[in-house]
């Protein structure tokens, strides 16, 4: 039988398959049935920046600078009182899930400012989480704004965080960055244990008959994996820091992609959300049969064996696949 375990974070792992933080790791019941079903580890939902600040009372400060002429823009923001649940109940449902499972359970912080909010980083630690992720989310809107600024911002929040607690940290970064490699380094020379790529950017509508920018929320597919799947190629052996793919995990294929990539991990949300955790069962039994009819004794053998530096062709992950693929479309005549 193939041995199906790994190391992510420095945590055993019992194989690769981790649930990503989502709106079904905030109930208990679904986080047993997701250990059940064979979840190696799970990432709790997100704590927002935002909510840090409104528990701190700053929240105020901030939507009241100019409401004197932009009153409009604060129906952008949600009120206090439509955050689902505050630091309290979120270090309070971290604990009681570390009590009921017997898998690692990774907090996540979602914020992009360093700042006193990063206090909750170490409650999160003393509440018993495993590890923590970073989920950074930040949209440049100001023109004088540098790329190199925004880079460093998220240098300083992880070095404040890193300064804080001796758990494990992974950075959940997004793929708009000029040199993602030189982004991946800095972070990694930082101190994150681990990169989960990519963060998802969820685009805002318009509604044309209210006039209003409304939210639009599009789960993924196994088409979206190619993204993460190919950067992961290029990042492999380049770091010391473990990779998590996540974004477009939805089949044992993606699954197996993934590894052979160089992921460690390889993180679903969608596919849950979509068709139930049973999903995890079922992606397991069918990895460990792909594995047996190729003839594999680990998944440990999968990792990185098609990644940039072990493949025969490099430029199939560099600006000559770009070429092959337009060259090879035939439109219709």
């Amino acid at each position: 039988m193939p041995d199906l375990s790994t190391t992510y974070l420095g945590l055993q792992l019992k194989n690769p398959l981790v649930p990503s933080s989502s709106p079904l790791t905030r109930r208990l019941d679904a986080l047993r049935k997701m250990e059940d079903a064979g979840a190696a580890a799970v990432v709790l939902y997100s704590l927002f920046e935002e909510q840090a600040i409104l528990e701190s009372h700053l929240m105020d400060l901030y939507l009241s600078q100019g409401t004197e002429s932009f009153a409009e823009s604060l129906t952008y923001l949600p009120e206090a009182q439509d955050y689902r649940t505050g630091p309290e109940e979120y270090l309070e449902h971290l604990f009681k899930a570390k009590q009921a499972l017997g898998i690692p359970v990774i907090a996540s912080l979602n914020g992009y400012s360093p700042g006193g909010w990063v206090r909750y980083a170490k409650e999160m630690e003393q509440a018993g989480a495993d590890a923590l992720e970073l989920n950074t989310y930040f949209l440049a809107t100001d023109p004088n704004m540098t790329g190199r600024a925004v880079e460093d911002m998220y240098i300083q929040l992880l070095t404040d965080i890193k300064a804080t607690v001796k758990i494990p940290v992974s950075v959940k970064l997004s793929p708009f960055f000029s040199s993602l490699p030189n982004m991946a380094l800095r972070l990694a020379k930082a101190g994150a244990r681990g990169l989960v790529l990519f963060n998802r950017f969820y685009q805002p509508d318009i509604d044309i008959e209210m006039l209003d920018v409304v939210p639009h929320l599009v789960l993924s597919n196994s088409d979206d994996l190619r993204l993460p799947l190919r950067w992961i190629a290029v990042l492999y052996g380049k770091l010391e820091a473990d990779l998590a793919l996540t974004s477009g995990v939805h089949t044992t294929a993606d699954v197996v992609k993934g590894l052979l990539a160089g992921a460690t991990v390889t993180m679903l949300a969608s596919e849950l959300l979509q068709n139930g955790v049973g999903r995890i069962a079922e992606i397991l039994a069918e990895l460990d049969r792909w594995l047996v009819e190729h003839e594999y004794e680990s998944v440990a053998q999968l990792e990185g064996s098609m990644s940039l530096q072990s493949v025969a062709n490099p430029a199939a992950y560099e600006r000559a696949n770009y070429m092959r693929v337009l060259s090879s479309y035939a439109p219709a005549a």
